[in-house]
């Protein structure tokens, strides 16, 4: 998460968030960025149904 510092805006959107996958595999970090902010959503596991993940997204971004 200390890498979104430097890195925050350059990951690929998935679920309409920046998703950096983690360095300890299977989780990911879904985060959006406003300004020089960047606000972590979710770390979830990738090994989930995608139906799952996108579920979970949309209840944490409420």
């Amino acid at each position: 998460m200390e890498s979104l510092v430097v890195f925050a805006g350059v990951h690929s959107k998935k679920y309409g968030y920046y998703r950096m996958l983690s360095k300890r595999f299977p989780y990911a970090i879904y985060y959006d960025v406003n300004g020089d902010i960047a606000s972590i959503i979710a770390v979830l596991p990738m090994r989930r149904d995608p139906t799952w993940i996108k579920n979970k997204i949309s209840k944490c971004s409420k």
